[in-house]
Formats: C-alpha cells, structure tokens, sequence
C-alpha cells in the first residue's frame, strides 16, 4: 500500500529448471516469482528485475535493463519454459556476478542507496562446488536469499545464503506451497515508514508508532507480558482451571531442526499458564506412526518441570497416523486414570505438517462431541482440510496454517489467548479479586 514503498533494489531471481523439477512444479515457481515483482515498486529508477533459469547450462531469461514496467516483467515470466537437464548451481551464480549484476546488464554502481539481492530456488544437491562463488558473490555487495524445496542439501542451502541464515535460508517440503514464501519477500523489500499501519510488528493487540519503530500495549482487563508483546487475560484464578493436552506431530518430514522449533511453540504456550492443581494442567502426547505419551495431566506441577520435559522430549521419527493419535486423546489423555479433572475444561492442541496416513474424521467429530476444544495448527505440508475437520467452531478461529516452521511463533501468540478460559466479571471471586486489588491499591497511595 501506500505505506510500504520497495527500496530500490537490482533484483534477480536464479531459479534451478534441472530434470527433478517437473513441469507443474516449476509453474509454482512462476507463481512465487509473479507474486514477489506484483509487491515491488518497479522502474527505471526502482527495483529492477531479472531472471536466470539453470540447469546444466545457464539461460539469461532477461536482463535487469529489458522490462521497465511490472506488467511487462510478469508477462516474461509467464513465457519461462524448464531446460530439465542438470544442475550447475554454482555455474549460475558465476553468472549472477559476470553478466547479470554487470553495468551492461542494467545494475547500478555499487551503493547504499541500493540493494543488490538474488534469490536462489533449488531443489537438489549442485554438481559443482558453490561455497567460493556464493563467497564471491556476497564480498561484491550481493544479498543472496537461499530457498530448498523437497529433497535439497540443507548444507548446500547454507553456503549459498547471505549472514543472517535465519533469515536468508528458506525450507519448504513441496513446490505447491512455495508460494506461501511470497509474504516474507514482499515484507524484505519493503521499507516502513509506519510500522504499526502496515502490520510489520510484533504487538498482539495494541500497537503504537514512533518513528521508525512502535511500542506495544494491551487492552482493558489484560497485562502486557515480560517480553513487551504478547498480553494475558490468564490472571489464575480459580475460574481459569484447564486440562491442556498438546499431540505432536514427530513425522519423520518434520526434520530434526524443526521439532526443536516446534519445542519453543509449545512452551511459548506454556510461558502463558498458571499451572497447578487448581488452575492449568498440561499433558503431552506425540505420534508418528505409533502414540507416545511424554507425559500426562498433572505430572508436573509447574511450569518450569513442564518446559524441562518438552525439551528433553525425543523425536520419533516415523509416519503420520493423526487418526490414531486423536483416538488416544479421547481413550486415554483426557482420562481421569491419566490426571483429567471432571468438570475442568479440556482443550486439545494438534500439531501437524503433513497429510495423515489413516482416517482421522470419526476420531476429529468424537473429540468435538464429547466437548473438547480442539486446536489444528499445520505447518508446511499439512492439509488445511484436514485441519478444518479437527478444528472445534467456529473453524475460522480454531485452525491455522503456516508454510514456515520459524513463524510458528506468531500462531502460539494467537493460542495464548485463544486458550484462556475466561471469567465471569459478575461472579462473586471476581468481585472479591477486584474489591482486594483496589485495597491494595489504596493502601499503597496512603503509604
């Protein structure tokens, strides 16, 4: 919008066309590359574009200096056709620096009034070294973003990429969600100048600009929380008893760094509790293609035994059965045999980033019947479907999907207080709550 404008940038997109890539799958690739020059502020005198398609040899689709307008850009793209022979990564990197970002091509003289950025897709591992050329690459002033889809060499990935990795090295299972990748560009090119307006920032629910930055707050009846951000209505009162049940996804398609990330999700969701035996109770329980319980409601009796246990969890490693994972839930995780309270408020969270490989409808339905509340979160592969069918109504505010494992974050801000079982104001504990508050209060104005 009118807010976010691209600084301007000599951009190109080396995107690896080699015999693994079928032909459906590089169309994602088109779709990615139309959705990132559409937020792009393109011009002589902005953001130029250009694009190297590679293989065993190196084509130069189009220079930096041929189109001048987006529409024109988003045209030539759709023209791209697959060469479908090898894949010579570090070869097209060499070319980025020889030809591509040269003055011939249309790239600027070096300066800090412009980027220099290349966006790498490749699905494989290269047949050539590309560690001294991506070096070279960015010692000449060249931003590489590194993005991996499928079977790709993660190493690889990262001797291409631009410091920070965490920010210029991207994973995604499948092409048909490289889309999802599209946001993030548009938020690196984009230069705020009012960061709470466009959405740029962290604040769950207040957010206040100052140049060049924004603080956080929160809304009547919530505290913000110790790091700045997340609020939380969980004040623990006796109105906030809850049996939390988290069943992990430990598939082997997760990939080892991930299910640490996935780790943080959950005690990020823990941070939020008040745990005891009188309020919040958390259970966890991971599948793969058997159901493991880590541990059961009511092991441990604080947050800080609970958050030691996640991390210590081992990672399984196996298939997808969410059908039989959510049958445990309903037999076993919400039994009072295995710590559930009668009459406390049970909420299910699903973690999952693939397709389940057995029937999980019956499972999903019983869990809503019998009065779970039941959370979907899904993670790169995950079927939004799927997710939909376990999610509790209304489904809008029960599921939710990321193509990332590094933004799960953000949906565990989102669970912190959707999962918060909130008081009546008017019954009596709350008034008596507010009534000693204000004591307090006064008798700290009086000292």
């Amino acid at each position: 919008g009118t807010l976010c404008r691209t600084k301007p940038t000599d951009l190109v997109f080396i995107i690896d066309s080699s015999r693994s890539v079928r032909p459906h799958e590089f169309e994602k690739v088109k779709v990615f590359m139309s959705r990132v020059i559409e937020g792009l502020d393109v011009g002589p005198n902005s953001t130029r574009v250009g694009v190297i398609n590679y293989a065993s040899a190196v084509k130069n689709e189009f220079s930096l200096k041929t189109y001048q307008t987006k529409a024109a850009l988003l045209q030539a793209v759709r023209r791209i056709e697959p060469l479908s022979t090898g894949t010579m990564t570090g070869l097209a990197i060499q070319f980025a620096i020889s030809r591509a970002f040269s003055d011939s091509e249309g790239a600027r003289v070096r300066s800090p009034n412009f980027n220099k950025v290349a966006i790498v897709v490749t699905d494989g591992r290269p047949q050539d070294g590309v560690q001294d050329v991506a070096a070279r690459a960015r010692a000449a002033g060249i931003e590489i973003f590194a993005i991996g889809v499928g079977r790709v060499d993660m190493h690889t990935l990262r001797q291409i990429a631009s410091q920070p990795q965490d920010e210029h090295v991207d994973y995604v299972e499948s092409y048909s969600v490289i889309e999802k990748l599209t946001h993030k560009f548009q938020e690196a090119f984009c230069v705020v100048s009012d960061l709470c307006a466009t959405g740029d920032h962290d604040c769950e629910q207040i957010c206040t600009s100052t140049p060049g930055a924004y603080t956080c707050a929160c809304k009547e009846g919530f505290t913000l929380n110790s790091d700045g951000k997340t609020c939380s209505a969980c004040s623990g009162g006796s109105g906030s008893a809850l049996d939390l049940v988290f069943l992990i996804d430990g598939s082997k398609s997760v990939r080892p760094e991930n299910f640490e990330l996935v780790k943080r999700f959950i005690n990020q969701i823990v941070d939020s509790l008040e745990v005891s035996d009188r309020q919040a109770q958390v259970g966890l329980v991971q599948y793969s293609s058997s159901v493991r319980q880590e541990f059961p409601l009511g092991q441990f009796k604080n947050k800080k035994d609970i958050k030691a246990a996640v991390k210590k969890m081992a990672y399984m490693e196996k298939g997808t059965m969410t059908g039989q994972a959510l049958k445990y839930l309903i037999d076993s995780s919400f039994s009072i045999i295995n710590g559930a309270r009668p009459g406390v408020p049970k909420v299910g969270i699903v973690f999952t980033d693939g397709r389940s490989q057995d029937y999980i409808t019956d499972a999903a339905k019983k869990a809503k019947d019998l009065g779970f509340r039941m959370f979907a979160v899904g993670v790169g592969n995950a079927v939004e479907d799927e997710l939909r069918e376990i999610a509790s109504e209304p489904v809008a505010e029960h599921y939710f999907y990321t193509a990332d494992f590094r933004t799960i974050s953000n949906i565990g801000k989102k669970l912190q207080m959707k999962i918060c079982i909130e008081e009546d104001p008017c019954e009596c504990k709350s008034i008596v709550k507010f009534q000693t508050k204000v004591e307090d209060l006064i008798n700290s104005l009086q000292r």
